[in-house]
């Protein structure tokens, strides 16, 4: 039986077949500091191996799902190739752990949702969203590529039009239209997130688990050509910048709450 006691910024609680994962970190919207980003990479193995949970069903504590990438680990990563390095496979294994659990998924995405939260709430077999929730890659606006998840999952849920449009300019998409061009499951009013998503919990841990795993498997076979075709290459590019200049722009204006002036733009 997995030891869910060494999980700091992961609330597990267990119920019906169903585990309740929580990222608590509400003081910070959630943002995944070292801590988190690790524990999202690695809590996927320990729910494969627990005979006791037959589905996982993820939100966050407070107003917000996951605002993304803390500062601190963003600061590290720009002098650090180590760093770097750690933040790469944390994130590839955040991707595909999701991806390779049969176990199904449901996130219940009850605030915003970016960067590396927002990967957790698309990668998850069924994402279902607050009419509160609203949704950017942010990336961009940080100064290096698209790389945690979209590549591997964007064209396939919305198309590559929309996915090239929200990608490359990281503009802000709220729920509605998230669930119009099929980047989310569906969209509940946000009293009755929490409720649906676990309705549909229960039912998954309910069904045919055979079925249901082996389904979710043949699926992810399309997942999994995407992560050949351009994920783990989009994820060796997003690193590269942070070795550049425009990264430390990004994250300062970011701080400062600005508009950036990258240094590639400029001239």
């Amino acid at each position: 039986m997995p030891d869910y006691s060494t999980y700091q910024h992961l609330l597990i609680e267990k119920r019906e077949g169903v585990a309740l994962l929580t990222m608590n970190r509400p003081e910070a919207y959630n943002a995944t500091n070292a801590r988190l980003h690790n524990e999202l990479s690695r809590i996927w193995l320990d729910l494969g191996n627990d005979p006791e949970v037959r589905v996982a069903l993820i939100t966050g504590a407070g107003n917000a799902f996951s605002a993304g990438g803390d500062f601190s680990v963003i600061e590290a990563m720009t002098t650090s190739a180590d760093a770097v390095a750690q933040s790469m496979q944390e994130a590839r294994d955040i991707v595909y752990n999701m991806l390779n659990l049969d176990k199904p998924i449901v996130s219940a995405i009850n605030g915003v949702a970016v960067g590396a939260g927002l990967a957790v709430a698309l990668m998850a077999d069924i994402s279902i969203a607050s009419e509160r929730a609203r949704f950017t890659d942010g990336h961009i606006r940080l100064g290096v590529a698209a790389g945690d998840h979209a590549c591997i999952i964007w064209p396939l849920l919305c198309g590559l039009a929309k996915a090239k449009y929200y990608l490359l300019t990281s503009d802000f998409i709220d729920a509605r239209e998230a669930e119009r061009i099929g980047l989310v499951s569906m969209v509940v009013p946000h009293e009755e997130l929490m409720p649906k998503a676990w309705e549909v919990a229960r039912k998954l841990a309910n069904g045919p688990q055979p079925a249901i795993r082996w389904t979710k498997r043949a699926l992810n076979q399309w997942l999994r050509l995407g992560g050949l075709v351009s994920f783990d290459y989009s994820l060796a590019l997003e690193m590269l910048g942070f070795f550049g200049p425009d990264v430390r722009e990004g994250l300062q204006s970011l701080r400062e709450r600005r508009s950036p002036r990258f240094p590639s733009a400029s001239g």
